[in-house]
């Protein structure tokens, strides 16, 4: 699997029309909750619609914000970055490997 941040590769379409494309052509969306920016609660909903796997994340000491609808799902509460990444490895591998 490849790891793709639009915000970090070159193009030049619209934004939201190379998320949605990206999302399209995924198998894993990680959807980041920290900040509770709300384009990652849309995007979210895109991939659960479109039957792709959500891995929700948060840092948590920021949990408590994020929106009533997503609390029900299990989130990987993450402390700092490298607890993030190891977390990640360990989800992902978890779900490829059944």
């Amino acid at each position: 699997m490849k790891a793709i941040r639009v915000d970090k590769v070159h193009h030049n379409e619209k934004i939201c029309d190379r998320i949605l494309a990206e999302i399209r052509k995924c198998r894993i969306v990680v959807a980041d909750f920290t900040h509770h920016k709300g384009g990652v609660y849309f995007e979210a909903g895109f991939a659960l619609a479109l039957n792709r796997t959500v891995i929700w994340t948060c840092k948590k000491d920021e949990i408590k914000g994020a929106h009533f609808d997503t609390r029900q799902y299990v989130h990987l509460l993450w402390e700092n970055p490298d607890d993030l990444r190891q977390q990640l490895a360990n989800r992902i591998q978890a779900l490829t490997a059944s």
